[in-house]
Order: C-alpha cells, then structure tokens, then sequence
C-alpha cells in the first residue's frame, strides 16, 4: 500500500481500489448481487454460444459473429468482476501495479473486439439486405475467418499502445483509485507526470478505435433502412427491420457509455458516476446482449429451448 523509496522520489507498487461502495456493511449484499449477475451474464452468452454451435438453422454468419461476440462478453465480465469478489471476500481492496495494468490491457483489447465484432455484423446486415445476391460469396467462410482475425489484430494494437503508454507515466504518492477495476481515466488521475500525450493518444486512437467503426455501422443502416423501405411487403418490411433492431440496441448501448466513459477526460472531475457507466460497460451489457439477441428471434429461442432441454433439432 505504501509507496517504495528510490533515489529519484518513490513509485507507487499497488493501487487502493475502493470498489462500488466503502461501507463493509454493505460488501455482502454488493458480492451476492455481482455473483448472481456474472452467473447470469456467463450463463445466458454461453447458451446463446451453444445454441449457434448446435443449431444448423444458424449456422450463418450473423450467428458465427453473434457467437464470437458472447464469447467476448464472457471475457469482458470476467476480467473485472472475479478480481472484485474476492476483494470483497478478503477484505483486501488493494491491486498490484502488474495486475492493474494487466486487467487494463485484457478489458481493452476484449471490449475492442467487441468493438470491430459489431461493425462486422452491420456489414452482414448490409449484404444480407441490400446486395442479396452476392451475400453468398462476399460472406463465405474466409471472408468472416479474417473479419474475426482482424478483429483480434486492430484490438491487441490498441489494447498494447495504451498498456504501453500508461506504463510510461510516474505514479509517486496517491494510489487510491475510486473505481473497482483499473481503467486508463482512474490512472490518468494518479499520475505525478503529464499524462497529455496519453489523453491526445486515447482520443487519437479511439476516433480510429470508435468513429471509423461508428461510421461504417450508420452508414451500412443508412442503405439497409433505404432498401427495407423499398420492400412492398409490411411483413418483408417487418421481417427484415427485426433482424437489424436488436444489432442496433447493442450497438447504441455499447457505443454510447464508450463515448462518456473515454471522450470526456478533463471535462469534469471523476465521480460515482463512472462506478454506473463502468458497471454498464462490464455487467449491464454482457447480460443484456443475450436477452436482446434472443427476445425477438424466435430461431435463436427455439434453439435455447432445445439446448436447455437436451432435444436434437429437427434440421
């Protein structure tokens, strides 16, 4: 907790996270309610995971990229709320300088695939309605293999810069972060160093990160929109917004904390109001992902249905 001693001032080994709330009477209820949402968050993606694996119906790419993307809100969960419950039942609230940066690099390369999983998906949607005819071909299976793989690539050079550039700053004396899990605006806070080339850099790669991606999805639904509205049929119309609605309320959500999260650094002094919109980063969104992907897909839910209980599907 207290900082080491060198020639050239002290360095700071481990931060005090305070987690959600600071009042011990409160850790057990806080852990019951975490525990049940990342049993539900897991649960729910890794269903929604098997439905795809074993249901021949959605065997499509809108479900490999479905099935990619609850495999990262598994990860996404999973590096930060784990570390948080055993906090709780320890009693301990602090985190080695390692670990710290460690559980900042895994949140941003596994929320950037998030990131670029969603752009591919609108992408799909695009093909899938407006070039109908060639969807067969410009969706194969290499084409989502290197969309996936690329993914991967943009996201580990994102999450790597960032880990790298954090590593850079001095962190000498306060080492209490009000937040429960290390993020880059809590550090940025504790740094004794100027910390502008890593904000211009946050901002820099996150108009690449973020708006590159923002801007590929609107105007993919810019042509899906024109097309559906071409379809004569209120049912053609009906079905063909369906399978784009529940796409676009993930893309809002998921889009829309980003932005408040990371886009307002120096605006305003960091307060509860981060502890909302990080638990909307890594427990509200992860759990609804399933919810919104299944509730008006009745492929998805009769393939839950059959993963549930154990029946073989009929295809």
């Amino acid at each position: 907790m207290q900082p080491n001693n060198r020639a050239n001032g002290t360095t700071v080994t481990e931060f005090i996270l305070l987690g959600l709330v600071e009042t011990p009477q409160l850790w057990p209820v806080v852990f019951i309610l975490f525990l049940l949402a990342y049993m539900i968050t897991v649960g729910g993606n890794l269903s929604i995971l098997a439905a795809v694996l074993v249901e021949p119906k959605l065997h499509t790419p809108m479900y490999f990229f479905l099935g990619n993307l609850s495999v990262m809100d598994v990860g996404c969960i999973s590096v930060t709320i784990p570390s948080m419950l055993v906090r709780l039942l320890a009693h301990k609230l602090t985190v080695p300088y390692g670990d710290c940066l460690t559980q900042l690099f895994f949140f941003h390369l596994l929320a950037g695939v998030d990131c670029f999983l969603l752009t591919a998906m609108a992408y799909d949607r695009f093909l899938a309605i407006c070039r109908p005819l060639t969807y067969s071909t410009r969706m194969n299976h290499s084409v989502q293999r290197i969309l996936v793989a690329s993914s991967w690539a943009c996201a580990f050079s994102n999450a790597l810069t960032h880990t790298v550039a954090i590593s850079t700053l001095h962190f000498c004396g306060p080492n209490v972060i009000n937040h429960f899990y290390c993020d880059l605006p809590q550090l940025f806070q504790l740094s004794c160093s100027s910390t502008q080339i890593n904000e211009l850099l946050l901002f820099g790669v996150g108009f690449i990160m973020a708006g590159t991606p923002m801007a590929l999805i609107f105007t993919s639904y810019i042509h899906v929109a024109a097309a559906v509205l071409r379809i004569r049929s209120a049912e053609g119309r009906k079905k063909a917004f369906s399978t784009c609605s529940s796409h676009l309320t993930v893309v809002t959500i998921f889009y829309g904390t980003g932005m408040f999260n990371y886009m307002r650094l120096g605006s305003t002094k960091l307060s509860d109001k981060d502890k909302a919109i990080g638990i909307f980063n890594t427990v509200i969104n992860p759990m609804l992902n399933p919810l919104i992907y299944s509730l008006r897909n009745p492929d998805v839910q009769a393939a839950l249905w059959r993963v549930l209980t154990g029946r073989r599907s009929e295809a």
